[in-house]
């Protein structure tokens, strides 16, 4: 018998990690894009604020409340965001996106988000997992990024 956990409980293991401990979580005093959403089924919602400048993503923060699904999903997102341009962004969310409908192997370039890949089983869930992209997307289209 194998001593190595199942890649599913590792999986869980990293939801639950950046769901008690988000990264970036917080209020970003200096953000030039901000987007609130609210998803009206389960009441998840997040609050989701940036810096841009010249053309990229120098900081960002969230905060919201939600099952783990959406806020640990916003806390991963977060972590690979700074230095992006909002192509390289849409990029990622693309992917991302494609992973939630069980489209192949995630890329590595969504380093934890891959955790979610899971997530595609259960459809009621995907929006969890993307309301902080929706939130991503409005912030960037409503960036002032002088």
């Amino acid at each position: 018998m194998s001593s190595t956990p199942p890649l599913g409980s590792l999986y869980q293991a990293l939801i639950l990690d950046h769901y008690r401990r988000p990264r970036n979580r917080g209020e970003l005093a200096d953000a030039n894009g901000m987007a609130h959403v609210h998803n009206p089924t389960c009441g998840d919602e997040i609050i989701l604020e940036l810096r841009v400048d010249d053309g990229r993503i120098e900081d960002v923060r969230f905060r919201g409340e939600g099952c783990s699904i959406s806020q640990a999903s916003a806390s991963m997102m977060t972590q690979l965001l700074r230095g992006r341009t909002a192509t390289e962004v849409s990029g990622l969310a693309d992917e991302f996106r494609m992973m939630l409908r069980g489209g192949g192997t995630p890329p590595r370039e969504l380093g934890d988000l891959r955790a979610l890949a899971g997530v595609s089983k259960f459809p009621a869930r995907v929006k969890c997992a993307l309301l902080g992209w929706e939130a991503l997307a409005n912030a960037l289209a409503n960036a002032d990024s002088a």
